[in-house]
């Protein structure tokens, strides 16, 4: 009797080891949508299921341009409500003058989408339409670049504008072997293990390229302020969630950034040059505070909680940037500004200039209607399963 009793309890054991060991695996291991991407010198994620359901941004107006809602009523996506996660890769072009600018992107999203309105939308602005691995790519021109778009599921989407069809070729490639199979780039193989686990956005590689400066495109500049931080600099970067230290806030977002520099003297300048950075933008908003009592700003004051949040370390040939932002200092900040006084441009999907452009901040826009269109004759893809 207790050997019929032993043996099923010893299968339900070994059951829930292997059911235990599968997930750790699978929490290990890089998102499927970042696994798609082609080779690169950086790759960023967004996981947006659960930054929308703690900040509910879906549920905030936001005030269009009439192309931007010309996409949505197309194809019926809504980008805050629909996409759940988004995959970039950096590419750096050997022409930063060239149409594509300094930087190449490639990108999968994964979502709720609406086969067969999406790729008849893409049919009426394609130029060229071709079929590969049992998808369609459509290639769609816009001032100079050609972004190339397909289906690889009923819940995926993958792009590219970079100039060869390299990239998206390799995109369906890798859907097509199974995501399980996929390992990803040899970058995402090299560093995504340095990645926090349960990050809710992170980064690596070269993640500086797209913000170069306009007076030394060498270096990495954020609203105007050029860092002491070459866009050539590989980095660790990652924000996630922590509750457990800032209950009473409603819990509070970490950000981690790692500089990989070259050499230990590289690192120590870095260092140095970001103190130094750091100290000047604590005493500006130190002054500001100053200056706003006894009515200080709540932006401005969360602002100076951060800055005062932030530590440096360093350690041979790494620089490491640690900083918390409570739920309430972000809710601060967002709050401060008027999220439909400013509307969305399609400046994605390409315009030609000379900066770094990412396809995921707008859709590609119709051409003006000019009568029956040139492939107009043709029949409109099936939607992809």
């Amino acid at each position: 009797m207790r050997k019929r009793t032993l043996i099923p309890l010893l299968i339900a054991i070994h059951l829930l080891c292997v059911l235990g060991v599968m997930l750790y695996l699978r929490a290990k291991a890089p998102p499927e949508a970042a696994r798609l991407l082609p080779e690169s010198d950086a790759i960023v994620y967004l996981n947006l299921k659960p930054v929308r359901a703690a900040t509910h941004f879906d549920k905030t107006p936001i005030q269009r341009s009439p192309d931007f809602q010309h996409f949505i009523d197309a194809t019926g996506i809504l980008p805050e409500r629909d996409l759940d996660s988004v995959a970039l890769a950096f590419h750096r072009m050997p022409d930063p003058t060239g149409p594509n600018g300094p930087v190449a992107f490639s990108e999968v999203f994964v979502g709720r989408f609406d086969g067969a309105r999406l790729g008849q939308y893409l049919h009426s602005l394609a130029s060229t339409e071709e079929p590969y691995a049992g998808r369609t790519i459509y290639t769609i021109p816009i001032d100079g670049r050609q972004l190339r778009i397909a289906q690889l599921g009923y819940d995926i989407l993958a792009a590219s504008n970079m100039p060869t069809t390299e990239q998206i070729h390799s995109m369906l490639d890798r859907s097509r072997a199974g995501a399980l199979s996929t390992p990803g780039s040899s970058l995402l193989a090299a560093r995504y293990h340095e990645v926090p686990i349960l990050s809710e956005a992170w980064g690596v590689g070269r993640i500086g390229l797209p913000l170069s400066s306009d007076d030394d495109p060498n270096f990495i500049a954020i609203l105007g302020l050029q860092l002491p931080l070459r866009t050539d600099t590989d980095f660790v970067a990652s924000l996630r969630y922590t509750a457990a230290e800032h209950v009473l806030s409603g819990g509070a977002v970490h950000l981690r950034i790692e500089e990989i520099a070259p050499d230990p003297n590289t690192a120590s300048t870095t260092i140095n040059a970001l103190t130094n950075l750091l100290n000047v933008l604590r005493g500006i908003t130190a002054e500001q505070a100053t200056a706003a009592q006894p009515s200080p700003n709540a932006s401005s004051t969360a602002v100076q909680a951060i800055l005062n949040s932030v530590t440096l370390t360093h350690h041979d040939t790494r620089v490491l940037l640690n900083a918390n932002a409570a739920i309430d200092q972000l809710k601060a900040l967002t709050t401060s500004q008027d999220p439909a006084a400013t509307p969305l441009a399609p400046t994605a999907f390409a315009p030609a200039s000379s900066a770094p452009v990412s396809p995921i901040s707008s859709p590609p826009v119709p051409p003006p209607s000019t009568g029956k269109h040139p492939h107009a004759t043709r029949t409109a893809p099936a939607a992809s399963n």
